[in-house]
């Protein structure tokens, strides 16, 4: 089993700054693949970003150039590093965790065998 738990979201406003943590712990070997995902009010959730064990990053679109993952295997954490927000990335977002994941693709919601509880992000105009 492994547990994820999310910090540090919070409201900003448009153009700054949010870091997102999620500490894991339990068994994390068999998960190759970690990444954040979020669900604005009213819509699917949408994986934002993936790292792999070789640290290779896959962004969606709407986040490239804006958003940086990062995982630390020494502290069991995950990091999102949020710059440049704005309003439509007002969302909860969920750290997730999966042995199965594609190269160089965001992990599938399908295939996540963790999630965490997620946290509350809000960009006012």
């Amino acid at each position: 089993q492994v547990q994820l738990v999310e910090s540090g979201g919070g409201s900003v406003q448009s153009g700054g700054s949010l870091r997102l943590s999620c500490a894991a712990s339990g068994d994390t070997t068999s998960s190759t693949c970690m990444g954040w995902f979020r669900q604005a009010p009213g819509k699917e959730r949408e994986g934002v970003a993936t790292i792999d064990s070789w640290r290779i990053t896959t962004y969606a679109d709407s986040v490239k150039g804006r958003f940086i993952i990062s995982l630390n295997n020494t502290k069991n954490m995950l990091y999102l590093e949020m710059n440049g927000l704005k309003p439509e990335d007002t969302a909860i977002y969920y750290c997730a965790a999966t042995s199965s994941c594609r190269w160089r693709t965001l992990i599938d919601e399908n295939s996540v065998d963790y999630w965490g509880q997620g946290t509350q992000v809000t960009v006012s105009s």
